[in-house]
């Protein structure tokens, strides 16, 4: 049986080659790549196609909880596994919701880091026994809450503009045709345009569009092709 493939991505090359030599040195696993930061992470991920991210949090550039969100969006069958020396709740519970399959410490010792990625390879969920208690109390307390609005309104993520802009991208219009329909710049176009792949974390203009078909902020008649500038 072919070893698994593993894609390290940390800042610290001192450290990733430490982390290297120790899964090397496994006859089940092997290293395929080393990313410094979460868009080189992105790429090699596109490029090598690994069974296994082990993915820091902090780093420059992009750092790991935006570089998961991104990977999982464009290839949603890889398996994330965030290692790092954050131990706050809000960074595992960010991590989850970025689509992360686990969660180690970095302070984990070798045998227990080996046994956590050999679970995520398997499908289960790696975490630290503290850390998942909170994460179970936080879902606790998450299903007392009132139950939100199935569909949020687009005026409680975006201004009006970034609303029209999106129904035009929504309706296959390019950056110019918008900004001659808008009467504003080009420049100001790419400009909402960031801002709205930003705040609905989309991955690109037809993700934004999709995302507004399935929030119900506009009609699936109304979307058309945008893969032209995806």
């Amino acid at each position: 049986m072919n070893p698994a493939r593993i894609l390290l991505a940390d800042d610290h090359e001192l450290f990733r080659d430490g982390l290297a030599g120790l899964i090397n040195a496994q006859d089940d696993l092997e290293v395929v790549g080393r990313a410094g930061d979460g868009l080189e992470a992105l790429t090699l991920v596109r490029d090598l196609n690994p069974d296994l991210v082990i993915m820091d949090i902090s780093m420059p550039v992009c750092d790991g909880l935006e570089a998961t969100r991104l990977i999982r969006a464009r290839f949603p069958e890889t398996r994330i596994l965030i290692l790092t020396v954050h131990e706050e709740d809000a960074k595992l519970f960010e991590a989850v919701k970025a689509g992360a399959c686990g969660y180690l410490l970095k302070s984990t010792q070798s045998e227990a880091f080996l046994r956590g990625v050999r679970a995520a390879l398997a499908g289960e969920a790696p975490l630290p026994p503290k850390l998942a208690a909170r994460l179970l109390q936080e879902f606790a307390r998450l299903a007392q809450q009132p139950v939100q609005k199935e569909h949020p309104q687009p005026s409680e993520t975006l201004t009006r503009r970034e609303q029209e802009v999106l129904e035009l991208i929504a309706s296959g219009a390019a950056d110019k045709d918008i900004a001659v329909q808008l009467t504003i710049s080009l420049h100001t176009v790419k400009s909402h345009v960031r801002n709205i792949l930003s705040k609905l974390q989309a991955v690109n203009r037809h993700h934004a569009a999709r995302i507004a078909v399935q929030q119900g902020w506009i009609r699936s008649g109304q979307q058309g092709t945008t893969n032209r500038q995806a």
